[in-house]
C-alpha cells in the first residue's frame, strides 16, 4: 500500500512550484541517503568522491568550491572518509598549510558502485516519465537553479 500523500499546508499555495521542489528534494535525498548507507557513505560524501574520481589530488579548497558545501561539512566528511580508508590528506609540497586530498585504492574502487547508485536512482526517479519529459525536467530544473542562484548573487552584490 503506498504511503498517504501528506496534506499541503495552505500557506504553500502561495508557492506551489517551490513546495513541489521542496517535496521532490526531500524524497530524492531520502532515497539517495538510504542507498548511500548501503555503501557505508553519508550524504555529500559521494559528491566528494565523484569529484576526486574525476580529478584526484585536489586541495580541500578546490573540493569546497567544486561541491558548494561549507567548510565544516567538507572537513568533517573528509575526516570520516579518511577514517574509512577512502582517501588520504597530506600537506602540499608547495605550502605545508594546504591539504591535498588523494583517493586510496578503496576510494577509487567506489567508481562503479557510485555509478550504479546514480543509475538506479535515475531509473527510480524517471520511471513514470518519457525520455522527452525527463529531458524537459532536467532543462527546467537547471533553469530554476540558475534563476535562484542569479537572484542570490544579485542580492549579495547589493548588500
Amino acid at each position: 500500500m503506498p504511503a498517504p500523500t501528506p496534506r499541503t499546508p495552505t500557506t504553500a499555495s502561495e508557492g506551489p512550484m517551490s513546495y513541489a521542489i521542496f517535496q521532490l528534494a526531500r524524497a530524492h535525498r531520502a532515497r539517495a541517503a538510504a542507498m548511500l548507507r548501503e555503501m557505508d557513505l553519508h550524504p555529500g560524501q559521494e559528491l566528494l568522491l565523484m569529484h576526486l574520481l574525476d580529478r584526484d589530488g585536489q586541495t580541500q579548497s578546490e573540493l569546497l568550491e567544486s561541491v558548494g558545501l561549507d567548510h565544516s561539512t567538507v572537513s568533517k566528511s573528509l575526516r570520516r572518509m579518511q577514517d574509512a580508508g577512502l582517501l588520504i590528506r597530506e600537506p602540499a609540497e608547495h605550502d605545508r598549510r594546504v591539504m591535498v586530498v588523494r583517493l586510496t585504492d578503496k576510494g577509487r574502487a567506489m567508481r562503479e558502485p557510485l555509478a550504479a547508485m546514480w543509475r538506479s536512482l535515475e531509473e527510480t526517479s524517471a520511471q513514470d516519465l518519457s525520455a522527452q519529459e525527463a529531458e524537459a525536467f532536467v532543462r527546467t530544473a537547471y533553469a530554476i537553479a540558475d534563476a535562484i542562484n542569479s537572484r542570490a548573487v544579485a542580492g549579495e552584490e547589493s548588500e
